[in-house]
């Protein structure tokens, strides 16, 4: 028998701590723990804990060779989302917080970052390139409708003309339709937004708190019927679990006027595989063994590849099977024609005291 879900609502099932950096860890034990929900009733309901923090910095910068932008944002750290598959995860070990529970309840927000991005942009060593959001943790994640510091952040953008990217799993995105169609006029802007799978129910046991995938596409329609340019990503491809959907959300997103696609497969780095295998064996257990078998075909006969560039490029049948799928679905529909053409060229840098330069 398969063991039963602990957590309901939620993407993990288990909330230790990393061993990575030899951290201490406890466990329940005993047999009355068999017994612990009869004798005391069901535990309290998990909460989500959000805990603001003051960095010195906003924009983080990065010298990595496989990955198309140098400097990001992340208006929180955790998602509660909680995509079980987040690559993201392992973050919170940093912490002395776990990646499973811990990365989707215990928040962290930055109320501070459109100062602190004002204070990077202003500096005369600074050079405009585009800035990736959502690159880490969802900046769309349900606390941005109490903290809307993704909208800050855009409007600062706007003000001084810096360019933007924005992947999201969130059909929140379309609150700020007013800044991203404005930002979208001056080539400013672009927005991939991120559908797994067109099955509700999967959806929910694979990234309980995101939006459903119909509201995901119907957001697409909306950013491309406002002339910005949306982006849909089939990530992570899982198989035998999503990538029966890959067709189906080209064409749907095709439906909607979005003509530029990617995916990606699945990655399970450090913490998030022993997180994955624990959900595969709550949720199917009857093709667990089959889907890690063909992921670890993928990724040299390992859980996870970590290599720069492989990382990125799965090899062997599957892959080679999964990449002709794509590339011929995007054909049949005429997707993928649009180059991003991001303007650098606009940017105005402000000044120390928040005014826009006049040079």
């Amino acid at each position: 028998m398969s063991p039963k879900p602990t957590v309901h609502g939620r993407g993990a099932q288990s909330g230790s701590v990393s061993r990575r950096f030899g951290l201490a860890e406890r466990h329940d034990d005993g047999d009355w723990l068999d017994a612990r929900e009869e004798i005391d009733g069901p535990g309290p309901k998990l909460r989500t804990i959000v805990t603001e923090e003051r960095p010195k910095t906003i924009v983080s910068f990065n010298q990595s060779p496989d990955i198309v932008f140098d400097r990001s944002i992340n208006a929180y750290r955790g998602c509660e989302h909680g995509c079980i598959y987040c690559f993201a995860r392992p973050t919170h070990a940093y912490h002395d917080l776990s990646p499973g529970l811990d990365f989707e309840t215990k928040l962290f927000a930055k109320p501070d970052a459109a100062r602190l991005l004002r204070e990077t942009l202003a500096k005369p060593s600074y050079k405009p390139a585009p800035i990736a959001m959502g690159t880490n943790t969802d900046p769309y994640q349900p606390i941005e409708g109490r903290y809307e510091i993704t909208r800050q952040i855009l409007e600062v953008c706007l003000e001084v003309r810096h360019p933007v990217t924005i992947t999201t799993k969130s059909a929140r995105v379309t609150r700020d339709l007013d800044l991203l169609s404005e930002m979208a006029k001056l080539r400013l802007v672009a927005v991939g937004i991120s559908v797994t799978s067109l099955d509700p129910r999967l959806s929910g046991l694979l990234e309980p708190r995101a939006s459903a995938p119909a509201k995901r596409l119907a957001a697409l329609g909306q950013l491309a019927a406002a002339g910005v340019p949306a982006h849909v990503s089939i990530a992570p491809v899982i198989p035998s679990i999503t990538d029966e959907f890959m067709e189906a959300i080209l064409s749907q997103a095709a439906e909607r006027g979005v003509t530029s696609a990617s995916w990606i497969l699945l990655r399970l780095p450090h913490e998030v595989a022993p997180l994955f295998r624990e959900w595969l064996e709550v949720h199917y257990p009857d093709r667990a063994g089959k889907v890690m078998h063909i992921v670890q075909s993928i990724r040299g006969g390992r859980d996870n590849d970590p290599g720069f560039f492989s990382r990125m490029k799965p090899q062997g049948v599957w892959a080679d099977l999964f990449r002709t799928r794509f590339r011929l679905a995007c054909k049949r529909l005429g997707m993928n024609r649009v180059a991003l053409d991001l303007d650098v060229g606009g940017f105005r840098k402000p000044s120390a005291n928040g005014q826009l330069s006049l040079l």
